[in-house]
């Protein structure tokens, strides 16, 4: 009886409530909501390239440039699960055949995850909801096996050979190749090295890569060493510019990379005939860091820690940088201020040896 009485209470409050507003129950009955009108892709395109990071606009800004074409006076709430297909497709189809081409899959993966990045702000906004997401409900083409592998010794020697004997600055090359054989550091976190992120003191760098993820990578004392002085001779300014530069200072591109394996490819006809690029070199240190030191510490000197990564399994089993130095000391041979104990000797708790390798041979 309590809780009818209650009831009642609560429905004269809210009549009393409607009076003093001005309101009849018959206006609240005819009162309809606005919708929010959804964007065309032009416009909606044009927003988030602005919100996203600048990574993200390199990979995807291409796609995006193709659905404007397509469909750039289209509403997003417009196409359909087909229509993406059908649009997938057709830029397979459409795709420039070149000598390491895939048959159109890695843009048709792109095309897709583009339209997945673009709907998942669209859902933010709450200009659609997750089960009007067409984008999510057309699968991505199956992934193939990477065609890179670790280079030999003998290779890895003769590409070095050439890059310090060739072209106009056998030098920057040189280093390059070095940076990139010692952290086995992906392109991208090579070229946003900046005089910053050297601590020659410890010879570590702090590595900028994909996914804005950061990480403090050892070096050995010698390419620590290089790398100042090519800031020195180079006149770099100010601290948070870029290290790796030009004769001019201007600081290098990724078409730095592009004219080196070209030439390399000139030189070497495998290199050409392989495709072989600087993410191969990632590959070959890694593929021995795994062999000599185990999983988690090739883990850790990949700077890998994301989820999808590895297992569960990798959450127990995680390398530190200490692990990693210590592979780095086996690799170039050379002690590591990270490992060195009172008496100013190179720790190694493995019993491994130091191992020479073939890029010392061409620095």
């Amino acid at each position: 009886m309590g809780s009818a009485f209650s009831g009642g209470d609560d429905l004269e409050t809210a009549r009393l409530l409607l009076t003093r507003l001005g309101v009849t129950p018959e206006q609240l009955l005819t009162v309809q909501s606005t919708p929010r009108v959804v964007p065309t892709f032009d416009e909606y395109i044009e927003r988030v390239s602005e919100a996203v990071t600048a990574g993200t606009g390199r990979v995807y800004g291409t796609y995006w440039n193709r659905v404007r074409e397509v469909w750039g006076n289209r509403r997003l709430n417009e196409p359909t699960p087909l229509e993406i297909r059908q649009l997938a497709e057709r830029m397979k189809e459409q795709l420039v055949v070149r000598r390491n081409s895939r048959g159109g899959r890695t843009a048709a993966e792109h095309l897709i995850s583009s339209l997945r990045c673009l709907y998942s702000y669209a859902e933010a906004d709450g200009l659609i909801t997750e089960s009007a997401n067409p984008a999510k409900r057309v699968p991505k083409p199956r992934r193939l096996a990477s065609t890179r592998r670790a280079l030999s010794e003998h290779q890895l020697t003769s590409i070095n050979e050439v890059a310090a004997t060739t072209g106009n600055d056998p030098e920057l090359d040189a280093l390059i190749l070095r940076l990139h054989i010692e952290t086995a550091c992906r392109r991208g976190g090579g070229l946003a090295l900046r005089r910053a992120d050297l601590d020659t003191e410890q010879c570590m760098v702090q590595l900028h890569e994909k996914g804005e993820t950061v990480r403090w990578q050892p070096i050995s004392p010698t390419l620590a060493t290089q790398l100042e002085q090519h800031w020195d001779d180079r006149e770099g300014g100010n601290l948070t510019d870029r290290l790796l530069r030009y004769r001019n200072s201007r600081p290098i591109t990724s078409r730095r990379h592009d004219h080196l394996w070209q030439r390399l490819g000139r030189c070497l006809r495998w290199v050409a005939t392989q495709q072989v690029s600087t993410h191969w070199l990632r590959h070959t240190t890694l593929t021995w860091v795994e062999r000599s030191f185990g999983y988690a510490v090739a883990r850790a000197f990949a700077g890998h820690n994301g989820r999808s990564d590895a297992g569960t399994t990798s959450t127990y089993v995680r390398a530190d940088v200490y692990e990693v130095a210590q592979a780095l000391v086996a690799l170039t041979g050379e002690s590591h201020p990270l490992l060195c104990t009172a008496a100013g000797a190179p720790s190694d708790s493995r019993g491994r040896a130091s191992r020479a390798t073939a890029w010392r041979r061409g620095r």
